[in-house]
Formats: structure tokens, C-alpha cells, sequence
């Protein structure tokens, strides 16, 4: 009975294993994460886990507080009126890549903290104390981030605005203050994204871009720097392929998106897939039968297979959809002066012609400049048709053409 007490109390009292004994010896950050890799695997239990992670960011940290007692002086000096050649100088790119250990050292402690121990009980010991001391110093990250987008040095910009990013949306730091950064976190998520296009990383670029999204002064933005990334060096069929892909699941997920639905279809234009576009917005247009960009790319869809007249029909629900536009009323008045010069019937086609200069009479009011649509020169044919060469109200549009 003794013997067995012994070694139940040896069991309950053992200290830590060889292999996180080896780990929390390191004073060198670089030194432990390398032992933390070849040994994790002979650690105990989660709880050993948790605590070689923490040893990590305890190194990161004291790094960081050196680095950053230094700014701390140097402010305090120039308070003072230190004299410039008396600031100390301090490792800028050393401190926002400790800051990064710290965070991602400081996350994959949490993820082993918060799993239940050998009696089923979570008790995690150190995301409280974690969180706090990083959350006090990772904006650091986003003043040396804009440093170095300035210099041009984008893969360390992603890897500091991206560390920032990714702390701000992980649950270990939930608790933490997020009020202070929200009018700016959006555009370095943003940002983030696009330097993960940039360099290749997609589904990064794609996560980053989703943060975007959820900021209303960046969603737009957001959506567009996502769909030129997806439609960008495409230099072969499978290129096409994955971004159709993406495209499709991207529509899927946000179905009433017009941007969207006009990207899946611009795919499948420049894949001359008819019969897939045909359905995409014949489908789309069942569910949704007011969709500006589904009405439109009919209407320009039957304009290249040079049928005016379904053109005209779709454009006009285009243009009742967004009455704002004046592309579609261009388009539209194109199609209706078609109509008018090949028609044989002369009441129709004058009626066609008025259709006509309505169209372009209202494009010409909503882009008086022509910024977005050329009407001039189609609008002075549809005035020359119907009232002819010398009429006044001809001479006019030929002046605005």
C-alpha cells in the first residue's frame, strides 16, 4: 500500500518533462521556438503545450518592452528639449516582429489553454495576462506597417498589418478594447488583403478582404479589389477555371451582389460560354427580376447577337431598375434608332426615333459631360432621322455630339 502511494504521489507532483525543461531553459527566442518544434511532440500533456508557447511570448515580450522603453525615453527626452543627437536609436523592425512572434506565439498558447485537462476541466492560465500586454503595444504595428509600404517593402507591410489583423479578429483578445481602432482597422484589413493578392496568396487575400467587407466605408473598395484579383493574370485554362470557381462561390454566398453576377457573367463572356451565361442570368432573373445587372447584360447580350429589339426590351427594364444610369439609356437609345433606320413601316419608325431621343435625351441630362457614356454623336443621328438635316433642334445635337 505504501509502495502504491509513492508512486502516486511521484505521478501527481512530477515536475515538467526533458522536453519543455528544454524549451523554458532558452533565453534566445530564436533558440527556444526551434527547440519548441523538435519537442513538442514529447510534451506530456496540453497543459506542457500551452506553457512552451507562453515561454515564447514571454522572450517575444521582453523585446518588445526594451524596444519600447527606449521610444518611451526618447519621448520623455524631447519633452525635455534633448538635443537630437542624444535619442537613442531603436530597432523599429526588431520590435514589430517580436510584436508578430508575440501574437502568434500568444495564439497557439491560447489554443492548448483552452482545452480540458486530464479531469475534463478548462482552466486556462495565461490568455488573460497574454492578451493584455499584447493588445497595449500591436498598434506599433500598423505606424511600422506604413513605413514600410512607403518604402515599397510589401511582403514585410502584409506580415505587420496582417499580425495586426489577425489579433484584432482572433477570440483571444475578444475582450480587449476594439473601440479605439475601428475607424481605421477596416482600411488595413483592406490593405492586407491586397498585399496578400499581390503576393499570390489568395486565400489569405480572400480572408483579409472578408474583414473588409464587414466595414461599411471600405466594403465597396473591398469587393473591388477582390474581383480584379480574381479575374488578374489568368495565363491558362485552369487559371480561368479557379477563378470561375471562386467567382461562383462568391455569388453563391451573396446572391443579390449585382457586382457579383456581373463578374460570373464577364467570365463566362470571355470563356464564349453562351449557354452558361444564358442561365446565370435566367436563373438570377427568376429569383430576382429587378436586377439592374442581369436586365442590362441581356439587353447587351441581345445587342451583340444584333436582335435591336430584344436589346430595347431589356434595357428599358434596365433603365426602369436604375433610372440613374446613363449607360443603359445610351445603349437603350442605340437600340431604338436601329429599330427606327431598318423598319419599313414610317409611323414606327418615327415613333422609334422619339423613343430614341428620349434615351438619349436622358442620358445627356444625367452625364452632361459624357464622363460615363458617349451619347453625342448617336443622339444627333436620332434627331437627324427623325426631323432631318436642317431642323433646328438637329443643328442643336450636332453641337453637343
Amino acid at each position: 500500500m505504501m509502495a502504491m502511494m509513492m508512486v502516486a504521489s511521484a505521478t501527481a507532483f512530477a515536475g515538467d518533462s526533458d522536453a519543455l525543461k528544454a524549451v523554458t531553459k532558452s533565453k534566445n527566442y530564436a533558440e527556444a521556438a526551434q527547440l519548441l518544434k523538435q519537442n513538442i511532440g514529447q510534451m506530456t500533456n496540453d497543459a506542457e503545450k500551452a506553457k512552451a508557447y507562453n515561454h515564447l511570448v514571454d522572450l517575444a515580450m521582453n523585446k518588445v518592452v526594451k524596444q519600447t522603453s527606449i521610444i518611451a525615453e526618447n519621448q520623455l527626452g524631447m519633452q525635455m528639449g534633448r538635443a537630437a543627437n542624444e535619442i537613442v536609436p531603436y530597432d523599429t523592425l526588431g520590435l514589430a516582429d517580436a510584436i508578430c512572434d508575440a501574437i502568434y506565439d500568444a495564439i497557439e498558447c491560447n489554443k492548448y489553454d483552452q482545452l480540458p485537462n486530464a479531469k475534463g476541466k478548462i482552466d486556462p492560465k495565461f490568455a488573460e495576462k497574454n492578451a493584455a500586454r499584447i493588445w497595449a503595444v500591436r498598434s506599433h504595428l500598423v505606424n511600422i506597417g506604413q513605413e514600410q509600404a512607403h518604402n515599397e517593402t510589401k511582403t514585410l507591410a502584409l506580415k505587420y498589418w496582417g499580425a495586426f489583423v489577425d489579433s484584432g479578429t482572433n477570440p483571444l483578445f475578444d475582450a480587449q478594447n476594439h473601440e479605439p481602432e475601428k475607424e481605421y482597422f477596416g482600411q488595413v484589413a483592406l490593405f492586407s488583403g491586397r498585399y496578400a493578392y499581390e503576393a499570390k496568396d489568395m486565400d489569405r487575400g480572400d480572408r483579409y478582404i472578408a474583414i473588409a467587407k464587414k466595414d461599411p466605408t471600405q466594403e465597396k473598395d473591398a469587393l473591388a479589389t477582390q474581383l480584379y484579383y480574381i479575374r488578374t493574370g489568368l495565363t491558362s485554362h485552369a487559371d480561368s477555371v479557379a477563378a470561375t470557381n471562386r467567382l461562383k462561390a462568391l455569388y453563391e454566398a451573396d446572391p443579390e451582389n449585382d457586382a457579383l453576377l456581373d463578374a460570373l457573367y464577364s467570365m463566362y463572356d470571355g470563356a464564349r460560354d453562351k449557354a452558361a451565361q444564358n442561365a446565370l442570368l435566367d436563373n438570377h432573373l427568376a429569383k430576382y427580376p429587378n436586377s439592374f445587372a442581369a436586365l442590362a447584360n441581356k439587353g447587351l447580350m441581345a445587342m451583340g447577337e444584333n436582335n435591336a429589339e430584344k436589346g430595347a426590351e431589356w434595357l428599358k427594364k434596365a433603365a426602369a431598375a436604375r433610372p440613374d444610369n446613363a449607360v443603359i439609356y445610351t445603349y437603350l437609345g442605340i437600340c431604338l434608332s436601329s429599330l427606327a433606320a431598318t423598319t419599313e413601316d414610317g409611323a414606327k419608325s418615327k415613333d422609334y426615333y422619339k423613343q430614341a431621343i428620349d434615351a438619349f435625351d436622358k442620358a445627356k441630362e444625367l452625364d452632361p459631360d459624357k464622363q460615363m457614356a458617349n451619347w453625342g454623336y448617336n443622339r444627333y443621328q436620332a434627331y437627324y432621322g427623325l426631323y432631318g438635316e436642317d431642323d433646328p433642334r438637329t443643328k442643336a445635337a450636332e453641337a453637343d455630339r
